[in-house]
């Protein structure tokens, strides 16, 4: 797949899922706009990619929001694919009122409303080129969680769903195609990040194929669906869990 002259936004390219995406689209030609907060991490990744514009900023702040769409335009002059993949998990217990609600505005700001922010600044200028956002959620907005105090998260990934399917409606007049990828367990820094108390030998013994992803193997999928291939496709979600789904059920 080709992407030549393509304008790509990718939020937290930093690591994981992101920077993979964000260096798999500069592969295939496209002009690649890396987003984070973590400035020596972009730097690194911004080292695997031809000469992309670098933002260090964070999806829970309104004014970063706004400028990194700015800055893409003053750039480049067009936007072509949105990649909100920016995301993150903080534990809460519901036993513990403070510590929740604390715990569930840092996870819903960035999970949800980052998204929806980054959606709405994107959406004039992908109707003018007709192009398409990829919301990167989770299996776990299908499933309840096995990890007390992991309920903010599970509860933001779903909302991620649903908002893809409700923005693929308003967003189809514009020509628009808005969809979602729900990686399984992928091999990233995430764990570490969350501060989870989890091991990925553990973890790839839930799903059906006792396997864990790579990053590269999402944002293959990510690339598919963002190509003209997947023209006729918007408002899906597509699973790639290695068979947690089918294993719990």
């Amino acid at each position: 797949m080709e992407f030549n002259n393509k304008v790509v936004i990718v939020t937290g390219a930093s690591s994981g899922i992101g920077a993979s995406t964000a260096i798999a689209f500069s592969a295939a030609g496209a002009e690649v706009v890396m987003v984070g907060r973590n400035e020596a991490k972009l730097k690194s990744v911004a080292a695997k990619c031809k000469n992309p514009l670098v933002l260090i900023a964070d999806m829970r702040k309104d004014d970063d929001v706004k400028r990194i769409m700015d800055e893409t335009i003053k750039m480049f002059g067009r936007l072509d694919i949105l990649v909100n993949n920016a995301g993150l998990s903080s534990t809460g217990h519901l036993m513990e009122s403070d510590n929740m609600m604390k715990a569930y505005d840092i996870t819903m700001n960035t999970n949800v409303r980052g998204l929806v922010h980054m959606t709405s600044v994107a959406a004039p200028h992908l109707a003018k080129t007709k192009g398409n956002i990829i919301n990167i959620s989770s299996v776990v907005a299908l499933i309840t969680p096995s990890v007390i105090g992991s309920i903010n998260y599970f509860v933001s990934k779903a909302a991620v769903n649903h908002f893809t399917q409700c923005s693929a409606i308003e967003l189809a007049p514009y020509g628009i195609r808005v969809n979602t990828v729900s990686p399984g367990p992928v091999r990233t820094d995430f764990i570490t990040n969350a501060k989870l108390n989890a091991d990925y030998e553990v973890i790839k013994t839930k799903s059906a194929l006792n396997r864990i992803s790579e990053p590269e193997e999402i944002a293959d999928l990510i690339l598919y669906i963002a190509s003209d291939k997947a023209k006729g496709i918007t408002g899906s979600n597509f699973l790639s869990d290695n068979g947690v789904m089918v294993k719990r059920t």
